[in-house]
Parts: structure tokens; sequence; C-alpha cells
């Protein structure tokens, strides 16, 4: 399995010393070693930790559970397999009849128990997901079952195999974990870059700076102007001349489109944490701060505001709009086990890092989203980063007109959940 998964370092860790001579000489491009997780003296950070079929023969699953934290960084995934605890009389039926090789007792634990075990030891399950339901080859059903069945709703609880990728969670435990390690000593507080995509937005462009409070290390400014025929590139310049000693920049958008504004202002940040703040100020300046400290307390990964909670001035979401938002919140609950209220939402925040992973796998879902907000959720769920929502409260456009084409855009963003459906789900 450590093979298959080709990782740059690769370390498996077996209790049986015969097992590891085994696998090295098999596999002497990757490194394995005897260690115990229940007893774990491993002392070196990963970028994914795969405990896969080994929580059921574990005699101390907390303990163990506990133990990974020592191997963790901020961004570690924790990859857990385990059997469904509703298939047991149905494996011990087929051990009994020869079908299926017999194994010690198992520990039968259900998603409620490795939730609360995770808990327990300071992480928190992120995704949950379940893996084939017909484990016998069965010409064409099994294909079909164990391919597409498996994941709709309802049937997708009846999964031989449940698989849960869990995060070092911001509670006290972990946290304690993380302070304890020689790369978590007290650094300098996160820089931000403040990307504003903007076209046609003259009347806006004073308040927006006005309005963006410092955040805590350095706050730079992007604005990314995208063919302007109202004097906004003037006002931009006027603003940063205006403001000496306020970190401004104006970059000039060759391409079409905010998704593409966004990219290019992303490219050229120099923050550590990345904020996209629309132009036309729909959502407050002053809510920014809420969306910096939920990443660097390590509460989330990925943070986007939700329009959706709190009453909206008249005309700030038009009926046709609304519609469109809560369709796609359906579609992404399904597709990324999780609740999404507002995907559509353009202030979103994430670590540099984290995007430029995201901007390498861009193809994997098909370029086409207009606005990029797609794009982003997308690849923050192929990552298995944190995503969470923080309530905004969101204003009708006092200057300017929307530069959004509703029904046209709208198209490309079916196409772009009806392929992410299929390489998420399906593949």
């Amino acid at each position: 399995m450590l093979n298959a998964l080709n990782p740059a370092r690769g370390l498996g860790l077996d209790i049986s010393p015969a097992m590891v001579e085994i696998a090295r000489g098999k596999y002497p491009h990757l490194e394995f070693r005897v260690d115990d997780v229940e007893q774990l003296t491993t002392d070196e950070t990963f970028d994914y930790v795969v405990l896969s079929d080994v929580i059921g023969f574990l005699n101390d699953v907390q303990t163990s559970v506990k133990n990974l934290r020592r191997v963790c960084h901020r961004s570690t995934r924790i990859l857990i397999t385990y059997f469904h605890f509703l298939w047991e009389p149905i494996l011990e039926a087929a051990e009994r009849t020869g079908r299926k090789a017999k194994q010690p007792t198992l520990n039968w634990l259900t998603p409620a128990d490795i939730a609360n075990v995770l808990e327990l030891a300071g992480f928190e399950a992120l995704r949950t997901s379940s893996r084939i339901l017909v484990p016998v080859y069965v010409p064409l059903l099994s294909a079909f079952c164990n391919r597409f069945l498996v994941h709709l709703p309802l049937i997708r609880y009846l999964g031989l195999v449940r698989v849960i990728v869990a995060r070092a969670s911001s509670g006290r435990d972990a946290a304690t974990a993380r302070s304890t390690r020689p790369d978590a000593e007290l650094r300098p507080p996160l820089s931000c870059s403040v990307i504003v995509p903007c076209r046609n937005e003259r009347g806006n462009i004073e308040p927006v700076v006005a309005r963006i409070p410092p955040m805590p290390g350095h706050t730079e400014i992007i604005f990314v102007e995208g063919g302007s025929t109202d004097g906004t590139p003037g006002e931009i310049e006027r603003v940063i001349a205006a403001n000496p000693t306020r970190d401004i920049k104006l970059i000039t958008q060759t391409g079409r489109g905010k998704a593409d504004a966004v990219w290019r202002g992303f490219d050229a940040a120099q923050g550590d944490l990345l904020m996209i703040l629309d132009g036309d100020l729909g959502v407050d300046p002053e809510e920014l701060p809420k969306f910096y400290a939920a990443i660097t307390d390590g509460i989330a990964d990925f943070v986007q505001g939700s329009r959706l909670v709190y009453p909206m001035q008249d005309e700030a979401m038009r009926f046709v709009n609304l519609v469109g938002n809560r369709f796609f919140s359906a579609v992404f609950t399904f597709l990324l086990d999780q609740r999404i209220k507002d995907t559509l939402c353009g202030t979103k925040v994430l670590l540099r890092s984290d995007y430029r992973r995201i901007a390498a796998n861009r193809q994997y879902f098909g370029n086409v989203d207009p606005f990029g907000d797609f794009d982003l959720i997308f690849g923050a769920a192929k990552l298995n980063l944190k995503i969470m929502e923080i309530p905004i409260h969101y204003r009708a456009r006092t200057y300017g007109t929307t530069n959004i084409r509703r029904f046209r855009h709208g198209v490309l963003l079916l196409r772009m959940a009806w392929y992410a459906t299929w390489k998420i789900k399906f593949v």
C-alpha cells in the first residue's frame, strides 16, 4: 500500500520484525521500522499518516491515536480505514464457511465511537465516507455498486469500509502537543494580502482602503483592475498616493473574469494569508479579522463567508441568485460530505502555501469556473483542508452595477459541479 501511494518520503511501521524484513526486501526505496503505534517511538512529522484496517486490532485505541500527535504538523492529515460494525455477523459467517481468512477478534467501532476517540485524543474528523458495498466479484454488479451506488444518500451508510480523514484539532490537547515540538516555537504573526478584484468600481476604492483594518502582521492590499471604463485605475493610483503608510498595489489584469483577477492577485501576493474582498463592498471589510483569527488559531484551513445567515439588505441578492445558491449548497454538501451553506460568497481566506497546492492541481476539476469560488472549494476539499463558514452581513451595492451574467455563468457553474461530482464521487 505504501508503495502504491508513491510518497516522496515513505515510512512503514509494523510490530513484527519478520514482516519489516520482508517489506525492506520488496521495496528497498522505502523505509520500514519496527514500532508499535500503542507505544510509538518515531518522532518525525509527516504530511499524511495512514492507519489502514489497524484500529480494529488495537488494545488501546485512544492512546494509539493520541500518540500520533507527535508525528503531526499543522497540515497533517490522518487517514483511518476500518470495517463497518454492521458487517460483523456477515464477516464472521464468511470466516466460518471458509469464504474469508480467519483473524483475531476485532474491535467493532461505530462512526460515533471513532469520532469520540479522535476528540479525546485531540483530533477532529473532517470527512467520513464509505467504500465497498459488494466485497466479492460479481460481473458488472460489484463495479456498479462499489463505484456509484455506495456514494448515494442513505446507501452510503451501508458500505463495508468506513474512511475517516482527521486533523489535529485546535483544542488544548492538540495545541499542547504542537507547542512541544521544535518547529512550533513562537513566530511573528502571519502577514496577509487582501486581493480586491475590481472593474468599474471607482466609487468604492477609497472606502475599501479606509475600511480594511490592519491585522496582526503586515497587511498588503492588492487591487486587480480589469478593464474599467469609469476611471477606476486613476482612482486607485490617487488613493495609493494619498495613503503612503499603507502597502497598496495596483495590478492591471490582462485576462478576463473574476477568477483570472483573483489568481493574478494571489500570484503577486507576498502575505502568508490570502484574502479575497470583492470590490463592490457587499461584505464589510471590518469582518476580515474574523477570517484571519479562524486560520491563525488553527480552527480551520479554508474559511469563506456565508451570506445566508443574517438578514440581507433589500436587493443585496436577487431571487434567482438565492435559488442558485440553495441548489449549489445541496450539491456541495453531498459532494464534500459536510454542510456548505453559501458556495458563492466571494470572501475566502486561506494560507498562501495551501493555495499553491490548489493551483498546482487546478486542471483536475476543469478550468471553467468564471468566479474562482468552486475552484478553491473543490481544491481545498481535494487536499482535505478543513473548510469553515463564517456568517457575514451582506450589503446592497451603493456604486456601479454587477458584472455577473447570471444565466451564462450559471451554466458554467453547473458544468463544473457535474464534472466535480464525477471526479470526487465516482473516479
